[in-house]
């Protein structure tokens, strides 16, 4: 598992959902570490700056958006059915949205 992954979980209400792992990779990767930090995604696209659009191309089934305001610490376990990786473009992005989401500085 690494930062920037795509999981499936059965998580969000019975309903099956999507996070991306936002965990730094010493964490992500380190097997002695039981959770990592997720964003999840919503099919809902609302063009805020604090969301990343994906969709097929990552391995969703529509286009969808990650929720970079809604952070949720997940067991590594409970992310079930790896689905794709963000290329760089998006990682690149999903690090701008999270900098908006926490409110850190957001280089131009």
């Amino acid at each position: 598992m690494t930062r920037g992954e795509i999981y499936r979980t059965p998580e969000r209400g019975g309903k099956p959902g999507f996070y991306v792992v936002v965990s730094r990779a010493f964490i992500a990767e380190n097997d002695d570490v039981s959770t990592v930090v997720c964003a999840p995604v919503y099919g809902d696209v609302l063009g805020i700056s604090t969301e990343v659009v994906l969709g097929d191309a990552e391995g969703l089934p529509r286009t969808s958006a990650v929720r970079c305001d809604f952070l949720a610490l997940m067991f590594k376990r409970k992310l079930t059915t790896f689905v794709g990786s963000l290329p760089p473009r998006k990682l690149a992005e999903l690090n701008r949205a999270l900098a908006i989401a926490l409110d850190l500085c957001v280089p131009a």
